[in-house]
């Protein structure tokens, strides 16, 4: 083990952080001089200087007022960050170069307000966060979602300079946070529409050609079977009911990995299904997926897309 690991894992000797809240407790915190406290600091040793040479009494307690303001502010900047309780929240998918966001909690049990608060992951652009006495805060933090997967963002970076500047305590929190990144859709023609039923030779099931009746509607129906002049009657009492059909064929749509071309890679045939899988869901289409070692079954609405663009992102 080299110096600079050692050194890594003396500083991070926590690990993953899988007990919540996150309390930041004295040795979780460090603290050093900022550009502008190390120039204070040389001020005052050329002021101090300058007292000496001169036999000036009043330069000496000018000094070491200043001295003693700087220790001061010192204190409050550790104490700017110590007790704060931080739990994880939930970060919503997003697809491959977009920018992922991470909720943090943040808890601060003490009475007096934690001003300044600087948040980022690694080199994503930092948040600010002020939190009242006594309350809860939360953030979205940003992170640059580069390939699809599991994004697991690693250590957070809480820091503070406040209240004048001259120091700069920070912490490297490791919450359990993660983020579902889907493949970057690629926009491209939808494969051609095949009938399921007709295949199967099977009548009577759920069709497009004789009405049936009523049923109430389901999040994944189709907009354009409300029964509307039905629901008008009574809108305030009854629930949204849609047409049922009987004698025709279901279209069903496939997303076949198959379909896809394959000169391309995994990562180019992975993002066309998964703009086919938006396309066929903005037309309201039921669509399957098929990849290597699996099959969901066709489908629409949101909860179905979901699952397939969750396929997609977790595929080996």
């Amino acid at each position: 083990m080299n110096p600079r690991q050692a050194f890594e894992q003396w500083l991070f000797a926590y690990g993953r952080d899988e007990q919540l809240p996150v309390v930041l407790t004295r040795r979780r915190i460090f603290i050093l001089p900022t550009g502008a406290g190390l120039l204070y600091g040389l001020v005052l040793f050329t002021m101090l200087i300058g007292a000496i040479n001169y036999y000036l009494s009043l330069g000496h307690a000018l000094v070491f007022l200043l001295a003693g303001l700087g220790m001061v502010a010192m204190v409050h900047t550790f104490r700017n960050l110590l007790g704060l309780s931080i739990r994880p929240g939930r970060a919503e998918p997003v697809f491959a170069g977009e920018t992922a966001h991470f909720t943090l909690h943040v808890e601060n049990p003490w009475p007096e307000t934690r001003r300044a608060l600087e948040l980022a992951i690694g080199k994503n652009p930092r948040v600010m966060l002020n939190v009242p006495p006594g309350e809860q805060a939360s953030v979205a933090i940003p992170c640059a979602a580069v390939r699809r997967g599991r994004l697991d963002p690693g250590r957070v970076t809480l820091a503070s300079c406040y209240p004048l500047g001259l120091f700069r305590a920070w912490s490297y929190p490791h919450p359990p946070l993660s983020c579902l990144v889907y493949p970057k859709p690629l926009a491209a023609p939808l494969p051609p529409i095949s009938s399921a039923w007709e295949a199967a030779g099977r009548r009577g099931r759920s069709g497009q050609e004789d009405f049936s009746g009523l049923r109430e509607r389901q999040p994944n129906d189709s907009p354009r079977h409300i029964a509307w002049k039905t629901a008008a009657r009574d809108v305030d009492n009854r629930p949204l009911l849609v047409k049922q059909f009987e004698g025709g064929a279901a279209e069903e749509l496939w997303l076949d990995w198959d379909m896809t071309p394959p000169t391309r890679d995994v990562e180019t045939r992975l993002s066309w299904l998964a703009g086919w899988v938006l396309a066929a869901e903005r037309e309201q289409i039921r669509y399957g997926l098929r990849l290597p070692g699996r099959a969901i079954a066709p489908d629409c609405g949101p909860p179905h897309r979901d699952a397939c663009l969750e396929a997609l992102a977790l595929h080996a």
